[in-house]
């Protein structure tokens, strides 16, 4: 339990947006002490929050109900590293830094890295589905969950999935409750699939003039045939941002900047690495090489992770959002979000993983400031408005939390929208677990 002074600490996460505090934190550290809180809540009817490290963007852990808060943060234990079966076993508190810095040891691999991966939780990842620049070629959490332990609102313990890739023994529970936002059970362990650690790495920068010819770039690199690990973009203001806070003597006249990381064999790094820079010289890259080292590569990528800090800086508020689009209609994305901050008069930051279709366009604002506040409030409905228009999603791994409920109607059908309130009954028909999320209630 804690003070009330501390429960200020677990009223809100990684968006600016969003606060409430709970009426208490528990910590548990087994997966029967999570059951007898359930037990408990269910018997009061008290609303339950489940959390990790709070640093996801879509206000799905902040308590909007109060009540209690579960803070999963001390089930940090990672059982069981299996190198012969490619597997590992974990709780949910488990920071995946701390994980791929054990695997690594083993010369195992677990590709999906958010952006929060220094302090992001294995349960708030899967509960997000979470993704990060390696999706473009791994793909993103879901892919990885082979099975999971979770606690039910009445308090059951129940095993779902295995150990095994393959496994269609009915259905398919461990995806259900992957990206559903704490909103149908508590998750206390899982078992994720492992890859080889690749034994090459090269980095390679591309400079353009302009926002869109990147996204153009993007494309005509993957129609070529070239899957790389990461494609990420920066637009100037980033690239300026990070420069006065953190030099890395990245280019300050550029429009944008893509990062590409190719991996696998060296032979076969060496060859994708020379179809990329032509690729993009090709779609009008200003400049393009390889990175000289390791080192030089190691600062271009610090760079891209700290895009969000020097955004984040910037203005009291600001909306980071999360939207995808297929790959052929990510220049018009960009084209859309600019056209749009030029019609509000904004400051829209665009950085993103490009590789995958899904760019985080910012809107930085201020609160306080209610008649701007407002404009930024319709500039970012015109752009998930634009990402439904070209046949894309209102996310692609923050998850829908607070953020975007409203815009649900918009983005499934009325169908589709019950059929998630049915699975919501089922699993939690007193509706106590982290109430308040992802679809609007019904009036």
């Amino acid at each position: 339990m804690t003070a009330p002074l501390d429960l200020a600490s677990y009223a809100f996460d990684g968006t600016t947006s969003w606060q409430s505090k709970p009426d208490v934190v528990v910590f548990p550290t087994t997966a029967e002490q999570v059951s007898q809180i359930m037990k408990l809540a269910t018997a009061q009817k008290i609303p339950v929050t489940p959390r990790g490290a709070g640093s996801n963007l879509s206000g799905g852990s902040v308590p909007v109900s109060a009540g209690i808060v579960l803070c999963m943060t001390r089930m940090n234990k990672i059982l069981k590293i299996d190198a012969d079966s490619f597997t590992v076993t974990t709780e949910v508190g488990v920071v995946l830094n701390d994980l791929n810095l054990e695997l690594t040891k083993q010369n195992l691999f677990f590709p999906p890295d958010p952006q929060s991966f220094l302090a992001a939780t294995i349960g708030g990842c899967v509960s997000e589905n979470a993704g990060g620049p390696y999706a473009v070629k791994y793909g993103v959490f879901k892919h990885y969950l082979l099975g999971l332990t979770a606690v039910l609102p009445n308090g059951a313990i129940v095993k779902l999935g295995g150990n095994t890739v393959k496994n269609v023994t009915g259905y398919d529970l461990p995806q259900i409750l992957c990206g559903s936002e704490g909103t149908l059970a508590v998750i206390t362990q899982v078992t994720l699939r492992l890859l080889p650690l690749p034994p090459s790495h090269r980095t390679v920068v591309a400079v353009f003039d302009k926002v869109v010819t990147s996204g153009q770039a993007v494309h005509k690199v993957l129609t070529a045939g070239i899957l790389p690990a990461k494609i990420e973009m920066m637009d100037n203001w980033v690239i300026r941002r990070i420069e006065e806070t953190t030099p890395l003597g990245l280019p300050l006249d550029a429009g944008s900047m893509l990062l590409f990381e190719l991996d696998g064999t060296q032979s076969a790094v060496d060859k994708d690495v020379e179809s990329v820079i032509k690729s993009c010289q090709q779609a009008g890259a200003i400049n393009v090489r390889a990175a000289k080292d390791a080192g030089e590569a190691a600062n271009f990528w610090t760079a891209r992770r700290a895009g969000f800090s020097a955004i984040y800086g910037a203005s009291p508020n600001i909306f980071a959002e999360d939207v995808t689009v297929p790959i052929s209609h990510i220049a018009d994305l960009i084209d859309k979000v600019q056209q749009i901050a030029k019609k509000y008069d904004l400051t829209i930051v665009i950085i993103g993983h490009a590789g995958d279709g899904n760019l985080h366009p910012s809107v930085l604002t201020d609160k306080k400031n209610a008649e701007h506040y407002a404009r930024a409030e319709k500039a970012v409905d015109e752009i998930f408005l634009a990402a439904l228009e070209y046949g894309g999603a209102i996310s692609g791994e923050h998850g829908i939390g607070l953020e975007k409920k409203r815009f649900m109607k918009q983005a499934m059908q009325p169908e589709a929208i019950d059929l998630l309130r049915g699975i919501k009954k089922v699993f939690d028909p007193d509706n106590i677990l982290n109430p308040g999320k992802i679809w609007e209630e019904k009036s």
